[in-house]
């Protein structure tokens, strides 16, 4: 009896110290099944795909994106809760989202995507390699990117989808969307401080919507905040030469909703 109550404890203390191997497994990372949806965006992706946000994507609430987006890559509340309330647009239920919904164009999915298809031309919501080259093949000679390299990506897929995209939607929206997709991947793979990310890290967080913590990722002790956020955006602004072709255009969400 001793022995069975003396094993017992030993038990317990493990699971205090290393958790349950149930609670080991709530985040480990799984690829989605055929029945579960994606988005347009990799870092929502990576965390329906590692359990942070339901892993069928499906039926996700602001209180969802906000709670899960904080545990998973130290991103505060003010970093995205924007972009969140937009998702909501893009269907019909109320307070929740299906996360292939926010491949609708123009809402928060753009054009001249880091990793993505221009919707005028085929295929914006999954992963295209050939797309995502620019970025993985930028800041040659080092292994990290940063608001520098960033930038120069940012303007060479732009000038790629002006040259092949007749139908391009491209006004202050989207370059504000861009730049902050940037300081994103920047800081959740790399330093929130300085903007500058191992390439690895970068290119696995794409390739896979995975969280590279085998390779030695570890979540950011620095919470991502639009502080943060905006010190790595005014470099990239800096250094872009960005400039609008076209004024802003209406959203149009249904046959009588247009906004």
């Amino acid at each position: 009896m001793h022995r069975v109550l003396k094993a017992s404890l030993i038990l317990a203390a493990a699971n205090l110290a290393y958790g349950s191997p149930g609670h080991q497994d709530d985040h480990e990372w799984r690829a989605p099944s055929a029945t579960d949806v994606r988005s347009p965006c990799p870092g929502l992706n990576t965390l329906a795909n590692h359990g942070y946000l339901p892993r069928n994507g499906k039926n996700i609430s602001i209180p969802m994106m906000l709670d899960a987006a904080l545990e998973g890559f130290n991103l505060g509340p003010d970093s995205i809760i924007q972009a969140a309330k937009f998702g909501l647009l893009s269907g019909d239920a109320p307070t929740t989202l299906d996360l292939d919904a926010l491949a609708l164009h123009s809402l928060i999915e753009h054009d001249a995507s880091l990793s993505r298809g221009d919707f005028a031309l085929g295929d914006n919501l999954h992963f295209n390699e050939t797309i995502f080259s620019t970025l993985a093949n930028s800041n040659p000679g080092v292994d990290y990117y940063n608001a520098s390299s960033a930038s120069l990506v940012q303007n060479q897929r732009l000038a790629i989808s002006l040259a092949t995209n007749p139908n391009i939607t491209n006004t202050l929206k989207e370059i504000e969307i861009r730049t902050r997709e940037s300081g994103f991947y920047l800081s959740v793979m790399g330093d929130p401080l300085t903007g500058v990310a191992p390439k690895k890290f970068v290119q696995i967080f794409f390739r896979e919507e995975r969280l590279p913590i085998a390779e030695g990722w570890r979540r950011p002790n620095v919470t991502i905040t639009v502080a943060t956020l905006g010190t790595i955006a005014d470099i990239m602004s800096t250094l872009s030469n960005w400039t609008a072709t076209q004024e802003c255009e209406d959203l149009v969400l249904g046959p009588n909703i247009t906004i």
